[in-house]
């Protein structure tokens, strides 16, 4: 009978931490389910969050979590992360839900979701359309929309200045609260520096370029394989196959291309075909 009552409370933890896990974030598929406050709200007093050493939340830390049909890995730890590629946001909709740390859900309050970071860390977000940046903590689960990285909420979103068009491109880089000289609740980049000023030996605004990555390869012939099948099913694209050096790689990718809404609608097209669903980088 214990056996039985012990195995009861363990699906049942399990099944309120997938609830956790899901229930805020699995279903911020489209923007066009959500909003922004009715009123315009001046976000420019809110702080960014001061990063501070914190325990792992008990809920939201599963080793693996699976959000429809697919399995995803939380990291044992965020130091040295960093990625590039398309953000999103959630407002008004799930303004006051659970987060998945079983936090509640502040769309005014400087916060986060990712997929694979442990809950909480702290990130800085750096818009590289316009060279602002801000800090947020993470402390909710998703994006599970198949391009985006981070799901910001709508203060930091608009603080970015990506509310408008809904997304933007970003570099998010994990910040250690036990490293010296720690950014305290300031990026270290300018919020909003003057159109294409060089802001430090990374950045420059308008650095970067849009591509959809078909496919990687370790054999070239591969690579050139996957790449005349596509030729045949797109025409009017650039397709390339470019070699990483450092990891040996033969890379199919399409692009540069001109905006995250043709990403999305070419991804859809070529997933269609048959073809793997590609994923959004950014050089």
């Amino acid at each position: 009978m214990s056996f039985t009552f012990s195995a009861y409370r363990l699906l049942t933890f399990t099944a309120i931490i997938a609830l956790l896990i899901s229930g805020c974030s699995s279903s911020r598929y489209s923007q066009s389910q959500d909003s922004a406050p009715e009123e315009d709200v001046d976000v420019s007093d809110i702080p960014n969050p001061v990063p501070r050493a914190e325990a792992k939340s008990k809920y939201g830390n599963p080793d693996s979590y699976v959000v429809n049909g697919k399995r995803y890995y939380v990291m044992e730890n965020s130091r040295n992360f960093t990625e590039r590629g398309v953000a999103s946001w959630y407002g008004k909709k799930f303004h006051g839900h659970r987060t998945s740390n079983g936090e509640t859900y502040d769309m005014y309050q400087m916060t986060a979701a990712h997929k694979n970071l442990p809950l909480p860390s702290y990130v800085e977000v750096h818009n590289l359309r316009n060279n602002r940046s801000v800090i947020v903590r993470v402390n909710d689960r998703g994006p599970f929309h198949h391009n985006r990285i981070i799901d910001l909420s709508y203060a930091a979103a608009k603080k970015l200045g990506i509310t408008a068009n809904g997304t933007g491109m970003v570099e998010i880089r994990t910040i250690d609260p036990h490293q010296k000289n720690k950014p305290q609740n300031k990026p270290r980049y300018a919020r909003n520096p003057p159109a294409k000023k060089t802001i430090s030996n990374n950045y420059t605004e308008n650095e970067y370029r849009l591509f959809l990555q078909v496919g990687a390869f370790i054999s070239r012939n591969n690579a050139e394989q996957l790449r005349s099948r596509l030729l045949t099913k797109i025409d009017s694209v650039n397709i390339n196959t470019g070699y990483n050096e450092e990891k040996n790689i033969y890379r199919v990718r399409i692009g540069p291309l001109s905006s995250v809404e043709q990403a999305d609608e070419l991804a859809t097209r070529i997933a269609g075909l048959g073809f793997n669903a590609p994923h959004i980088v950014i050089d």
